[in-house]
């Protein structure tokens, strides 16, 4: 248990906004260095993992962490996490090959497993019910800072400076982080000689990584089916099935039985998970199709993907108002309900597709996942205390985390299977297997007749992918409709 004595909040959330800054950054800022960074430690077959090691290691840990936080408190985690991330930005900033590279970003991704899971879990504590939309707002709203600085600022200092400062950036925010939540974060923790379950931690984390090595690198290193993926998948559901053996005997369980045996938290993640694969759709094909179907360039299709973040944060700000008035479960209906809405509305656009269409699409998209994704969190956040606040939430934030790396899957799956079935009828002079698009349409030897070909039929497969995301905005207002109605209990106390 805890007393936190709260002094000065604003410096606090100031500090939390900055170390989700990094966290959050950090995944967009190395993608325009990329280029400059195998040109300087080689290893461009392996360039990939320097994404998935960060991905992987960050969000297999955000559950232990959460645990944890229930244990020893949010200060001495969030706090670790910030060092070792910082840690992990020096050393990858002083990286002489890409193996060396690969390995230190998973220092990072352990690093920002603790952020993620901590900060918000820290918000819930030092806010009431009434404050956290307008809090999650403000949270919110990094992501869509980051994803519009990071590709720049990196690029900036690759090109200007050196690809390296793209790491050691984050050591003066970091610090100024680490400087103003050890002096005006106060937590008194009441000792409960806290346990760990190790058996199950292990386990946890074994299935965690064999499920995610499965996905990140199935249909890329190696074939779906074939040894090493049937293996890993293997080797995945028996780690599972001995995690939940152990996790349901265990009083101090990593994952708790009870996360997964109410209705409110067991449907409130399935929906987390859902809105992770219908996020990941957009951030991963909509760039590419405003260049290649509409002939964008580079700085406008970015524009359009980061628009996303003005709904975001604006509707999740207001969905206190909502939440108080008509329940959490009511304001996450409405939040799934616009998801869906805006997944068809791309569908109803009419071809070539309007640039300001577009905007308004996603300005909407990210509407609902503020409704959504804020009345989620905290909902679940009031209905426990400060001893099972660190679990819910970061049980939260982990299954929107899988939900992403599930649809990166999927929707990859959609897009490339509707677009080579169209290619079997292409014009002689288009591959019938494209790696690289972009090429294609850069390509003087290509006829204006077949470009307007693969145009159409990329423009084809995105219907394909948004259909498939409507049906998953179908899947997530089921999940909230089954969770248990309930009115809010406001209170100007921090529990």
């Amino acid at each position: 248990m805890t007393d936190n004595q709260i002094y000065g909040r604003g410096w606090i959330l100031a500090a939390l906004m900055l170390t989700m800054m990094l966290a959050a950054m950090d995944s967009t800022i190395i993608s325009t260095a990329i280029p400059h960074i195998v040109s300087s430690l080689g290893g461009f077959n392996k360039f990939s993992w320097v994404f998935s090691i960060y991905l992987l290691a960050q969000t297999v840990t955000i559950p232990i962490y959460g645990k944890i936080t229930d244990l020893y408190g949010r200060k001495k985690i969030l706090l670790f996490g910030i060092f070792v991330f910082l840690l992990g930005s020096l050393l990858s900033g002083s990286a002489w090959n890409i193996e060396s590279l690969i390995f230190f970003r998973g220092i990072q991704g352990i690093g920002a497993g603790s952020m993620m899971a901590t900060v918000n879990t820290i918000a819930g504590d030092i806010y009431s019910v009434e404050e956290r939309a307008k809090i999650q707002g403000f949270l919110s709203s990094i992501w869509g800072i980051s994803a519009i600085l990071g590709p720049a600022i990196g690029g900036t200092l690759a090109e200007y400076a050196n690809w390296r400062w793209i790491f050691l950036i984050n050591l003066p925010i970091g610090a100024i982080s680490i400087y103003v939540i050890y002096n005006f974060f106060k937590e008194k923790i009441v000792p409960i000689n806290p346990k760990i379950d190790y058996k199950g931690l292990f386990f946890i984390l074994s299935s965690l990584i064999l499920f995610f090595i499965f996905l990140l690198e199935g249909g890329q290193s190696w074939q779906w089916i074939s040894a090493p993926s049937i293996i890993l998948f293997i080797l995945f559901i028996i780690s599972t099935i001995i995690s939940f053996i152990i996790e349901s005997k265990s009083e101090d369980a990593i994952l708790p039985m009870w996360l997964w045996q109410d209705r409110t938290f067991a449907f409130t993640n399935l929906a987390m998970i859902g809105m992770g694969i219908v996020m990941i759709g957009p951030e991963i094909f909509l760039p590419t199709f405003a260049q290649t179907s509409l002939g964008l360039g580079a700085v406008a299709s970015g524009f359009i993907l980061t628009t996303m973040s003005f709904g975001w944060p604006t509707a999740s700000a207001l969905s206190g108002k909502l939440y108080l008035r008509i329940g959490f479960r009511e304001t996450s209906l409405i939040g799934s309900i616009v998801i869906f809405l805006a997944c068809v509305g791309f569908l109803l656009i009419p071809k070539p597709q309007a640039v300001y269409l577009l905007v308004i699409d996603q300005i909407m998209i990210g509407a609902g996942f503020g409704l959504l994704s804020t009345s989620s969190l905290v909902g679940i956040q009031s209905m426990v205390n400060w001893e099972k606040r660190g679990v819910v939430t970061s049980s939260n934030i982990f299954a929107r985390n899988l939900g992403q790396s599930l649809g990166a899957t999927i929707v990859g799956a959609i897009f490339n299977n509707s677009l080579t079935n169209q290619l079997q009828n292409a014009p002689s002079e288009l591959p019938h297997s494209i790696k690289d698009i972009l090429s294609i349409f850069h390509n003087p030897a290509i006829s204006e007749s077949a470009k307007e070909f693969l145009r159409n039929a990329i423009n084809f497969s995105m219907q394909h992918i948004y259909w498939g995301l409507a049906s998953f905005s179908i899947f997530i207002f089921i999940c909230i409709y089954n969770v248990p109605s309930r009115k809010v209990i406001t209170t100007s106390k921090i529990k």
